[in-house]
């Protein structure tokens, strides 16, 4: 709990008293005999504790979990205001429930558990958030649980995914609207919980500067930021990805909604010196590409693939070009990363000025003692 971080690790741990079992409440003291918090226990984790509060005179029952879903949905209420259709409802201990995710589509909430203790209290917090809404006047048709993730092997917990419940939809795939742009979410088989909603005003953030613009957006998956470029009125744009599949749901969004945009597959890797020798001429090139570590042990290599794209892309524009550029890994500090574009583009031959730095949407809220809350970057710099 150093400076307030919600974790206690097993190294932290100098001794127990009394019966101890996977998932209970346990209270936590220091040195001094001093209350410091109650938490969730993990006998497996390296995360031992995960607390959930600091007042001794708190009961954890049933009442303390519904009103922590009443705060995340007022929360949202009031800065979502009327766009929470699609968005994050729980954003684990920023919001007081450790290890949970749920993402709202439509009429689908899509849940992640990768805590032994909210595990087991998962089934008020459900039945929490779908009267709660209710009682907000949204409808809720289905809970999905993504619960493939590694951390539920280190918690102990068995990975699978499915329909939570016997109500829920015939189909995992469902409509969103964001920012005027629908697109198709498939809950079941799309990354993470479906869709990417961190980035959603930062996609709208683009607008202003795509207009008119010849457009590259690299690792674009479904679209989402080329079609952004394109709804602001790109003169062109053109939607990168590795992935085939990805690329066939960005042309199905792109048809849906009406907007023209080119597809190339490839690996920006290689794809960025490969337009540069084609000559291609972009005014605004838009890199969001996967996490590239998710350790610190692998956080160097990681720096340096980053700095190999911002490169290549700094390279392909002519002053006066746009580049922003995205780190979704929380192992890449804010510093570091702004660091890295200094990096490339002393190393491309240019110079840059900083336009603007963004984070992820209000509904993924920051804890400033906890730099995992902290993890998306997304700046936007100009060549110079």
């Amino acid at each position: 709990m150093k400076k307030g971080h919600p974790w206690i690790y097993e190294d932290e741990i100098s001794e127990t008293d009394g019966e101890i079992t996977n998932g209970c409440l346990i209270d936590v003291f220091g040195t001094k005999n001093n209350y410091l918090g109650t938490g969730f226990y993990s006998e497996k984790s390296k995360i031992r504790i995960r607390i959930l509060g600091t007042n001794a005179n708190e009961k954890y029952d049933d009442a303390f979990f519904e009103r922590k879903v009443r705060y995340a949905l007022q929360y949202r209420k009031d800065v979502m205001a009327d766009d929470m259709k699609a968005c994050r409802l729980i954003h684990g201990e920023a919001d007081g429930l450790p290890g949970l995710t749920v993402d709202r589509y439509n009429d689908i909430l899509v849940t992640e558990v990768a805590s032994y203790g909210t595990e087991m209290h998962k089934d008020v917090i459900y039945k929490a958030l779908i009267d709660q809404l209710s009682e907000m006047g949204e409808t809720i048709n289905g809970i999905y649980e993504r619960n493939e993730g590694d951390l539920r092997l280190k918690e102990g917990l068995p990975q699978y995914k499915g329909w939570y419940g016997e109500k829920h939809p015939e189909s995992c795939v469902t409509e969103i609207l964001e920012n005027g742009i629908y697109y198709e979410v498939d809950v079941e088989n799309g990354q993470k919980t479906g869709f990417f909603l961190d980035q959603k005003y930062n996609r709208r953030a683009i607008w202003n500067i795509a207009k008119g613009k010849r457009v590259l957006d690299c690792c674009t998956h479904t679209g989402s930021f080329a079609l952004n470029a394109a709804k602001a009125g790109a003169k062109s744009v053109l939607a990168m990805d590795i992935s085939e599949t990805a690329l066939q749901m960005a042309k199905k969004n792109a048809e849906r909604n009406n907007l023209h945009l080119d597809f190339r597959q490839g690996d920006v890797f290689e794809v960025l010196p490969q337009l540069r020798a084609e000559h291609a001429q972009f005014d605004f090139i838009i890199l969001d590409p996967p996490a590239f570590t998710k350790s610190r042990k692998t956080f160097h290599n990681a720096k340096g693939g980053y700095k190999q794209i911002n490169k290549e892309a700094m390279r392909l524009l002519g002053r006066g070009g746009y580049l922003a550029s995205a780190s979704c890994s929380h192992f890449m500090p804010v510093k570091e990363f702004r660091n890295m574009l200094s990096e490339a583009a002393f190393e491309a031959g240019v110079s840059i000025r900083i336009i603007e730095e963004r984070h992820a949407s209000m509904d993924h809220p920051v804890l400033p003692d906890v730099p995992e809350t902290e993890y998306l970057k997304f700046f936007v710099v100009q060549i110079i």
